[in-house]
């Protein structure tokens, strides 16, 4: 065989080993997003799974001081019932919303109730439904910064 047929022959071989295993960790690569955004988002789901445990809790101590905002009750029983039967990410993504408008007004309309405020489980469901809204936030944002990076590598070019 000639010499320089075997070269050619070798970095034919070289190149196509490189390709192979450039194409192989973008796949790679990928996966690994892809998988990341799926983790981020089983965090999310987590968080707000406790969030509607502890929605049960609390309304339970509120019914007894809250006798006429039977409203803003089914609000907040509404969108629990709601994020509990949704499928689909959008699904509970809306229902997600929902809580939040309706966590928003039961802790508004518990400003008129003195004695509520200053009930120890209220407070205490309370303050525990303020840090797992907290950490839904901070698990959004890092659920957000995975499905962008996922994105921009889908779209560049290799």
């Amino acid at each position: 065989m000639d010499p320089i047929t075997i070269v050619v022959a070798v970095v034919v071989v070289l190149v196509g080993v490189i390709l192979v295993g450039y194409f192989v960790s973008i796949y790679n690569s990928l996966v690994r997003l892809k998988h990341n955004i799926e983790k981020a988002w089983s965090n999310i789901d987590v968080l707000l799974k406790q969030r509607h445990d502890e929605l049960t809790k609390l309304l339970e101590t509120v019914k007894g001081y809250m006798a006429y905002e039977k409203d803003v009750l089914t609000q907040v029983t509404k969108a629990r019932t709601d994020f509990l039967n949704a499928g689909t990410v959008g699904e509970k993504a809306k229902a997600d919303g929902m809580m939040t408008a309706a966590l928003k007004t039961l802790f508004a309309v518990a400003e008129n109730y003195p004695d509520l405020k200053a009930n120890e489980s209220f407070l205490q469901f309370q303050n525990r439904i303020s840090g797992i809204e907290g950490q839904i936030s901070d698990r959004r944002e890092f659920y957000n910064d995975s499905v962008n990076i996922f994105n921009i590598r889908i779209e560049q070019i290799p």
